[in-house]
C-alpha cells in the first residue's frame, strides 16, 4: 500500500488503460455477469460488469471516477466477499504486489465461481528487457517476494492456462515495459514516477543507468543496437493473462 500511496500519485496521467490490453482482458473474461476486480488501483481494465473492487492503498482510490464501481480498502489475501459470491476475479499486475500470493490466489477461488483472469508478467522475459538488462539493473536479480514466475502461479491455480498478450508500439499505458520502442520516454521524470520498478532500485543506479541511456540516444548508440524495435507493431515483453476456469 505504502508504495502506490506514492507512485500512485500520477496514476491518471501516465497509466490510462489501452484499449487492446483491455480487449484481450474481456475477451478473457467471457460473457461473465459479475466481476471482482482486485489490486483494482484507479479503476485502470475494468469491465462494465465489476461489482466490487478491491484496492489498498487511499491514493489509488481516491483517483477512481465518479462512475467506477463501489469499491472498498481491502487486500487480496482477505476479500470482504462471501463464498462464490461473483462470476469472475480479476487482477490487472497486481500479484507481485501481494505480501501472501498463495493466500491471495485462496480468496479469488473462494470468492469466484466461474473463472479467474490474471494479467502479470513472466520476470524471465522482464529481466531481459534492454533497458534492466543494459542501462538500469535490479539491485537483485530475482526477488521471489516481489516477482511471481508464472510457472508459481500455474502451480496454485490447477488447470489455468496462459495466454501471451504482446504490448503494441504505442500503446497508452505507461507501465514498466510500455515503451519499449520509445526509449525517450524513460528520460521523462513523470513517466517513470508511474512505474513501480524504478522504486525497487537504487536511486544511484537509476540516475547512473538514465545518464547512460541518455547518452546512448543522443550517439545513436541505443538505434544500433535496438533500433529494429521501432519498425514492429507489437512486442512480447512478457506480459500474459493467467485463465482459471472453475
Amino acid at each position: 500500500m505504502a508504495l502506490y500511496d506514492t507512485i500512485g500519485q500520477t496514476y491518471r496521467s501516465t497509466r490510462q488503460p489501452d484499449p487492446r490490453i483491455a480487449a484481450a482482458i474481456h475477451e478473457a473474461l467471457g460473457d461473465v455477469a459479475s466481476v471482482l476486480n482486485v489490486g483494482a488501483g484507479s479503476g485502470s481494465y475494468e469491465p462494465p460488469q465489476t461489482v466490487l473492487a478491491v484496492e489498498p492503498s487511499a491514493v489509488m482510490i481516491a483517483q477512481r471516477p465518479a462512475d467506477a464501481a463501489p469499491v472498498v480498502q481491502a487486500v487480496a489475501e482477505h476479500l470482504p466477499l462471501p463464498d462464490k459470491s461473483v462470476d469472475a476475479a480479476m487482477g490487472v499486475l497486481t500479484v507481485h504486489h501481494w505480501q501472501d500470493v498463495p493466500a491471495g490466489l485462496a480468496e479469488l477461488r473462494r470468492v469466484a465461481r466461474d473463472r479467474i483472469v490474471l494479467l502479470t508478467s513472466r520476470p524471465e522475459i522482464v529481466a531481459k528487457f534492454w533497458l534492466l538488462a543494459d542501462y538500469v539493473p535490479l539491485a537483485a536479480p530475482f526477488d521471489p517476494a516481489l516477482d511471481v514466475p508464472v510457472d508459481r502461479l500455474l502451480a496454485l491455480l490447477p488447470g489455468a492456462r496462459v495466454i501471451t498478450v504482446p504490448v503494441p508500439h504505442d500503446c497508452i499505458d505507461g507501465f514498466g515495459a510500455a515503451y519499449w520502442c520509445r526509449p525517450e520516454a524513460y528520460l521523462d521524470p513523470v513517466v517513470r514516477a508511474g512505474i513501480s520498478i524504478f522504486a525497487r532500485i537504487d536511486p544511484a543506479l537509476v540516475a547512473s543507468g538514465l545518464d547512460r541511456l541518455r547518452a546512448e540516444l543522443d550517439s545513436g548508440r541505443w538505434d544500433e543496437k535496438y533500433g529494429h524495435l521501432r519498425e514492429l507493431d507489437t512486442y512480447d515483453v512478457g506480459h500474459c493473462l493467467v485463465v482459471t476456469d472453475l
